[in-house]
């Protein structure tokens, strides 16, 4: 059924011949549930046994998902997509370190990507984003969801966890430049919103510019997002909302089985959906305190935040709205987006190839489980090739 996304001229417009039949090739593995298992299991011991494998995954599986190896190495693809009209968020996806050291490293990366936003915002870099436990200890933010006693070495994180939270918000702030708060589990998740609603009174004070993340799985998250606004509103701040469906599902229910609580996700992939578009609809409608930055791959989900805003009398452009993708994947609902005049920006991840494995391998198993993804883009890609053709 044809879509306001089924363009693929537009969509893959950037890409080459080669480019589109590699990409092609890439979802055709991805669909592959026992490849996937069996080339994550090797990589793992490949970067273990510090075998030569790097460059391999670089020129495969890092190049259709990440923009670089440094945020300077990603500049060529921002540029070329910002002259398709879609932005980039620069993402350092570094995963699983838990040292001071790489805490320190990990915030003046984001301080570095913070500066190169100011430098490239009209150009490419609209947005900029970083990760909770990308600034301290998980444990630390679990202890305090849980409102457990931090002893002195924790509190003594805690406060760096904060000072470096503040010392990013505030400098975005001064650069006019809206910043992501990405979201992770549950059971840390209480202390990260409370930090990151202390940044948006301190610097959400005339519009959005720190934007939390609600994880739509969790169906709490609207209940959370309503009270969020009647503080918003008693104590005049805006608030920026990042919505996704989320990304630690398995995981979640896990614990929650585990640890004997009830699971703080919904019970079925329709009331997920159900839940996201109920939040798009009620920040739409509240678009005078509440600024929408919607993830999505999902095209009803896309179509919605459309339609909402045509509804509400907001032009295509509105700096309140904006539609995001992951780069490398959906590429119709971005581009084609983009092509309407809506606000549509790439999360780009960068970082050394063997630090940023974490991050692409959970990629590839979350195309696998999400039903009809690896399909949809296998299929779009196959009619762009067949279009192609035809002109030749």
């Amino acid at each position: 059924m044809a879509t306001r996304f089924s363009d693929t001229k537009t969509a893959f417009a950037l890409k080459s011949n080669s480019d589109l039949n590699w990409a092609y090739w890439l979802f055709k593995l991805i669909g592959n549930n026992t490849l996937i298992a069996m080339g994550t299991a090797l990589t793992n011991l490949s970067l273990k046994l510090r075998l030569p494998v790097e460059g391999l995954i670089r020129r495969t599986v890092f190049k259709q998902f990440c923009g670089g190896v440094s945020e300077t190495d990603c500049l060529p693809t921002i540029h070329k997509m910002h002259e398709k009209g879609v932005g980039s968020v620069l993402d350092y996806s570094v995963e699983g370190k838990e040292d001071e050291e790489t805490f320190d490293a990990t915030f003046h990366k984001t301080m570095d990507v913070i500066e190169l936003a100011k430098q490239h915002k009209g150009d490419g870099i609209p947005i900029v984003v970083f990760k909770p436990t990308g600034f301290g200890k998980f444990a630390i933010f679990q202890k305090i969801t849980e409102q457990k006693p931090l002893n002195a070495e924790e509190q003594a994180g805690w406060e760096r966890i904060k000072e470096r939270f503040d010392a990013a918000c505030k400098k975005a702030h001064a650069y006019d430049l809206p910043i992501l708060v990405d979201a992770e589990e549950s059971w840390m998740q209480t202390a990260a919103d409370d930090l990151v609603e202390e940044m948006m009174k301190k610097y959400n004070k005339e519009k959005a510019i720190v934007y939390n993340t609600l994880q739509m799985y969790r169906h709490d998250r609207l209940p959370y997002l309503k009270g969020l606004y009647e503080r918003a509103v008693e104590e005049g701040f805006y608030i920026g909302v990042k919505i996704v469906r989320g990304a630690y599902m398995e995981k979640e229910n896990e614990r929650a089985k585990e640890e004997g609580y009830p699971s703080p996700i919904c019970p079925t992939k329709q009331a997920t959906d159900e839940n996201y578009d109920a939040v798009i609809a009620y920040i739409i409608d509240h678009i005078d305190r509440i600024a929408l930055f919607a993830g999505t791959h999902n095209e009803k989900s896309a179509a919605l935040v459309m339609d909402l805003m045509e509804q509400k009398g907001l032009k295509h452009n509105d700096p309140r709205v904006w539609i995001a993708q992951l780069y490398g994947m959906s590429d119709h609902i971005s581009f084609n987006a983009s092509k309407a005049g809506y606000n549509v920006a790439k999360y780009l991840p960068f970082g050394p190839v063997r630090e940023v494995m974490p991050y692409l391998i959970r990629r590839a198993e979350e195309n696998t489980s999400v039903a009809g993804q690896t399909g949809r883009e296998l299929t779009l890609l196959r009619e762009e090739k067949k279009r192609r053709k035809a002109e030749r």
